[in-house]
């Protein structure tokens, strides 16, 4: 198997929805579009804030991870990341769009990254491709673009996670603190190196 990791493109924002969807979890999905929206609704909202250039989960701040034996186009794994200090510019979005399409109003959600961070906001690699390290590159890869912008990477994990947090530690994540976010129990880790 030949995975190659790349800059995404506009063209994968369905596929890189679907794929920030599965790293949310469902729950939290159905949480945003709320009772009256269903999780197409859902995908729908995400695939438009992918395509944009100014939110946290635009196809510019996406790694794609790409089977080149296989269809070289679509994301086999995504990693979501971007400059913390810009949260509240780029979350901007998002609040809006949950605003117009499911009347919901984040506008007071908590903060769970800031300045001096390089966010590690959504990874997910696609079922039939675990198990063969894609994640750990697509956290390494994130890694050295928040070393070359001279910013720390950080995460949060949920409590309830123990694998991913394993993951996260066999990389070079460590603990820095429990914190909560959406009044989940989550961990945040940050780049310890190895």
């Amino acid at each position: 198997m030949n995975i190659l990791l790349k800059e995404a493109v506009p063209e994968q924002a369905q596929a890189i929805a679907r794929l920030i969807m599965q790293a949310m979890n469902y729950d939290c999905c159905q949480y945003f579009a709320g009772p009256d929206h269903t999780l197409a609704d859902f995908e729908r909202v995400m695939t438009g804030l992918v395509r944009r250039t100014d939110t946290q989960y635009s196809y510019r701040n996406t790694i794609v991870a790409v089977d080149a034996d296989a269809d070289e186009g679509r994301p086999v794994g995504i990693m979501v990341s971007y400059d913390g200090g810009r949260l509240h510019e780029l979350r901007r979005a998002f609040i809006e769009a949950a605003r117009i399409h499911f009347a919901q109003d984040f506008s007071q959600m908590e903060d769970e990254t800031g300045p001096g961070e390089f966010y590690l906001d959504s990874m997910a690699v696609e079922e039939a491709y675990r198990g063969r390290g894609i994640a750990s590159r697509l956290l390494l890869d994130a890694v050295r673009r928040a070393q070359v912008l001279g910013l720390r990477a950080g995460l949060l994990v949920d409590q309830g996670n123990p694998s991913a947090e394993r993951l996260y530690r066999r990389v070079g994540f460590v603990y820095k603190e429990d914190t909560a976010w959406g009044s989940h129990p989550m961990r945040h880790l940050v780049w310890g190196g190895v």
